[in-house]
């Protein structure tokens, strides 16, 4: 039997309540709404939170690398914001994750007054945190610089790490995207693949169609085409139709006239 924390039953932590007919189902109120601001808030931060560390990263790298050098690198206002937007990122993805997980697995919870409050206060919090760090992160980084005082060697400068020239996710973004409005979202072999099997496809109909108007042909073998007989002077001999004959009797007698017509008696 699972342990039951602070009225919490633990059996209830399973992997089935992910399932969408579980996390998107009406039963509760505001259920729905929730799970989406809750998870848009923590994206959100977490996206900043790491281009932040990433940027603090590189300027820390680089402040070591003059420190063992005898010089220094002035950039604590962008260290200090970058440092409190990665607090508030996980203050955030604290609050509202733990919300998240809460209303996922235990959505009937009893819950105190105080808790309760506990919540409002929390979330008023992360709204007045949010709106801090992205207000001073945004002017430190349109108005700041970072400074290296005094003569700095040309070996020295060349010798700091680097920022990455340009973000690797956006450029390639970009170029999958017009590749999309051109040509589709199929690779390019699949698409040749595909424009091959189309004019195959095609020369067969074609081919079929032209099979369908040939000529008839005679009962020989070799195939070919049944010509009019001529006589000697290049005129087309007349067929012989031959006309059935008249019955008179039990029996009968046939006779051709001069003129060619025939008369049964």
């Amino acid at each position: 039997m699972a342990p039951v924390i602070w009225g919490l039953d633990l059996g209830e932590m399973k992997w089935s309540k992910f399932k969408g007919s579980n996390m998107w189902n009406g039963e509760w109120h505001l259920r729905r709404t929730k799970f989406i601001i809750y998870q848009l808030a923590m994206i959100t931060t977490v996206v900043s939170e790491s281009l932040g560390t990433d940027a603090l990263s590189d300027y820390v790298q680089q402040e070591d690398h003059l420190s063992h050098r005898g010089y220094t690198e002035l950039n604590n206002d962008f260290v200090g914001i970058a440092s409190y937007n990665i607090f508030n990122g996980i203050y955030v993805a604290t609050i509202f994750g733990g919300g998240f997980f809460f209303d996922l697995f235990w959505p009937a919870r009893a819950e105190s007054h105080s808790v309760r409050v506990a919540w409002k206060v929390c979330g008023i919090l992360a709204c007045l945190s949010t709106c801090a760090t992205a207000i001073a992160m945004t002017y430190i980084v349109f108005t700041g610089h970072a400074t290296i005082p005094g003569h700095v060697p040309a070996d020295v400068l060349a010798g700091l790490p680097k920022t990455k020239d340009a973000p690797l996710s956006t450029i390639l973004l970009w170029f999958a995207n017009n590749h999309n409005e051109v040509y589709g979202a199929e690779a390019t072999h699949v698409r040749q693949q595909q424009q091959q099997e189309k004019h195959d496809l095609e020369a067969q109909r074609g081919g079929t169609a032209a099979e369908g108007t040939t000529p008839q042909v005679n009962g020989n073998t070799n195939g070919a085409v049944s010509q009019p007989q001529v006589n000697g002077n290049g005129e087309p001999k007349p067929e012989h139709v031959p006309v059935p004959a008249q019955a008179n009797g039990p029996t009968q007698n046939l006779a051709q006239g001069g003129d060619g017509t025939y008369a049964g008696t």
